[in-house]
């Protein structure tokens, strides 16, 4: 229908005109298994706007020939769900397979809502797919999590858009009446971010600006186009991200002014407080760490603050934050680290543990060595002695590199007093 939008008439209806995420539905994925043999648990997605949540939803409940139920976390409240199990239940009179119970943005359900599918989860009544663009640990209740598979869905590669976009030019109806040629598409990969329904919505919104049915895509009509009509490509996605990446490069480098007006952006346009709130703790944790721990304790503060009182005074608390970490001195020598012993755990392997490290409950263990020679460091002068802690080939490797900090600097001299020559 020409009246919907591309991203609508281009929806694969199965699994071999899908596009991205083979690490879950190529072939000999585990999801893909899980399909063909109709044995499908409770699932959730995770994954960024626009990669095909909802989409693989559909898809799974047409392969496996099972009802679809649909709510929407937005507008659906406890009454909504409890009519959904119910129309579910009488399904199951008729020896059909479970229906399939799909809520998009289950990250918006409150824990009531939440608590109100748990029965029919656990029951069989429903297979459960939800779909979030936020951290299930987070947002989804325990008892809900624990019954659900988490499946992480990615970002389209260029790969994925390219194809995309060749499938748009050559299958669609309306597209075909245009004589297209695209002659750059760096533009269009660029604010498509990953996103296939932006990705067509661009595409549409370039195509507006066709003459005498032909039209030449270009990185600068790409551009143009969008300025001139940003809600056109841009709701939640674009701007949501840019912004709060200004936000937190605002407070990195140390600008309360442009960390407090990006808040006002996120504020007025109507962003979810608990994730401005997420992104000051791990601001509080990555950038500003060992220098001022403190920080964290009152991001975390925050975090929970927001919990409680919710909007509109929640901003009070959120700028609050903002200005503080944004004002306070800065280090990410801990950022650092992890991601070094990451990397380096993944270059040595399991190196095992010495002896006089490991746990030793058993007799058995004890005869083994197991935890012989080891030092309690309370029982030495300033609860410090020096042993080996790292493996035997690690045993003089450096991993974290002490920032520049006041904090740190004392740091530093203590670690100097106790350990010597290792930390000069």
């Amino acid at each position: 229908m020409a009246n919907q939008p591309l991203a609508e008439r281009l929806r694969p209806k199965s699994l071999e005109t899908y596009i991205g995420q083979e690490h879950l539905v190529g072939q000999n994925s585990i999801l893909r298994k899980m399909i063909e043999s109709n044995t499908l648990s409770s699932i959730i997605l995770w994954g960024p706007p626009g990669v095909g949540k909802t989409t693989l939803a559909r898809i799974i409940a047409n392969t496996l020939d099972r009802p679809f139920y649909t709510l929407s976390a937005i507008s659906a409240g406890v009454k909504d769900v409890r009519e959904a199990i119910d129309k579910a239940k009488k399904q199951l009179f008729f020896n059909r397979p479970n229906p399939i119970l799909f809520i998009d943005e289950i990250h918006r359900f409150s824990k009531s809502q939440q608590d109100s599918l748990l029965g029919a989860v656990e029951q069989g009544v429903v297979t459960l797919i939800g779909a979030t663009t936020e951290n299930p640990s987070f947002e989804v209740i325990t008892p809900l999590l624990s019954r659900c598979q988490v499946y992480v869905l990615k970002s389209l590669a260029k790969d994925d858009l390219k194809k995309l976009m060749q499938i748009a030019l050559k299958n669609d109806s309306e597209l075909q009446k245009i004589k297209i040629k695209v002659k750059e598409e760096e533009s269009l990969f660029r604010f498509s971010g990953g996103d296939a329904r932006k990705l067509l919505n661009i595409l549409e919104l370039v195509a507006a600006q066709e003459e005498n049915g032909k039209l030449t895509i270009t990185n600068e009509l790409v551009t143009n186009s969008l300025q001139a009509n940003p809600s056109a490509y841009d709701k939640n996605g674009e701007v949501h991200y840019d912004v709060i990446s200004a936000f937190i490069k605002s407070i990195r480098g140390s600008d309360p002014d442009a960390a407090i007006y990006w808040l006002a952006r996120m504020v007025e346009g109507g962003e979810d407080p608990k994730f401005i709130a997420r992104r000051l703790v791990i601001s509080a944790a990555e950038d500003i760490g060992l220098a001022n721990p403190n920080a964290l304790l009152l991001a975390n503060a925050g975090f929970d603050a927001i919990n409680k009182i919710g909007w509109p005074e929640g901003r009070i608390v959120l700028a609050e934050v903002t200005i503080y970490l944004a004002s306070s001195s800065k280090s990410n020598s801990s950022y650092n680290a992890i991601g070094d012993a990451i990397q380096l755990v993944k270059t040595t392997g399991d190196l095992p543990v010495p002896l006089h490290l490991r746990n030793a409950p058993t007799k058995l263990m004890k005869e083994l060595g197991y935890g012989k020679n080891y030092k309690y460091a309370h029982s030495f002068p300033g609860n410090f002695i020096e042993q080996q802690y790292l493996p035997d080939e690690l045993k003089k490797q450096r991993i974290w590199n002490i920032g520049k900090s006041q904090q740190e600097a004392s740091m530093l001299e203590r670690l100097k007093h106790w350990w010597g020559k290792r930390f000069v």
